[in-house]
């Protein structure tokens, strides 16, 4: 039997744990080495390997919590933290962490931020400081987590999708990303920027508003928002993202994001 097919077996309950230890083991190491990936881009669409997530929630199961060292710091947990940084072309500040089972491309700069097991972080990507990249998170190349930006973690259930951050997205500081949405290449969020699987995101830009969730388009430019909806008890204002234009795609992405940021004053 394949590593798969006995972490499949396993989750589903038809094999006993101790006779998947060293298949979750090997599946874990290959996250930890990036040979393989929670999510993938496959012809357009991400597609979720639900069997490497059944292997992490089997992983937190089958290790026991203990104290280990980094540096002058002491943590009791059941992951040990990433090893061999400079062999990798990663830059960690203190007392920034990245968790063993997550993989980051060289020149991913994680300052005093959070990446979690399952993770993937693309070439030339700042981790901002106290930004935090939750299990099983997508993160393109050349995208920018400002400070305090939090990507949600999503290992439950297996088959649903995570965060997904494409190549050159910017997040503004403190916006929140979580519950599987997808931000696609090279948009913009404005601080205080929060979507969840709910949150209504409107383009505003044309002569009728168009409503969608779950997806940020590519090269938008998104900024919070509200919309007033009415209750028993009166009318309130709910939250709301609202897309107010569009990057220029006639110019690389560092002079467009400029643009951007001037043009539609975005606040980062």
């Amino acid at each position: 039997m394949t590593d798969r097919e006995l972490i499949d077996r396993a989750y589903a309950g038809d094999l006993e744990l101790g006779d998947v230890v060293e298949a979750v083991h090997r599946t874990i190491a290959l996250l930890d080495r990036g040979q393989l990936r929670v999510a993938e881009k496959i012809g357009g669409d991400w597609v979720v390997n639900q069997w490497v997530k059944e292997a992490i929630l089997l992983y937190f199961r089958i290790t026991e919590v203990r104290t280990f060292g980094a540096g002058p710091f002491e943590y009791h947990d059941k992951i040990p933290t990433k090893t061999g940084l400079a062999d990798q072309g990663i830059r960690v500040v203190p007392p920034g962490t990245i968790r063993y089972g997550a993989f980051c491309e060289p020149g991913v700069v994680v300052m005093p931020g959070y990446i979690n097991i399952g993770a993937y972080v693309g070439s030339g990507t700042m981790v901002d400081t106290w930004a935090t990249v939750g299990s099983c998170a997508q993160i393109g190349k050349d995208v920018h987590l400002s400070g305090g930006v939090g990507i949600g973690g999503v290992l439950e259930p297996p088959g649903a999708r995570p965060v997904v951050i494409e190549d050159g997205a910017f997040i503004g500081s403190r916006s929140i990303v979580v519950e599987g949405v997808l931000v696609e290449e090279g948009a913009v969020l404005g601080a205080n920027t929060t979507i969840t699987a709910s949150t209504p995101i409107i383009d505003v830009t044309g002569s009728k508003p168009v409503e969608m969730r779950g997806v940020v388009p590519s090269n938008s430019v998104v900024i919070p928002g509200t919309r007033p909806k009415e209750f028993p008890a009166g009318i309130y204002d709910l939250q709301c993202a609202l897309i107010v234009g569009k990057r220029t795609a006639s110019t690389d992405r560092k002079t467009s994001l400029n643009d951007a940021l001037r043009t539609f004053e975005v606040q980062v």
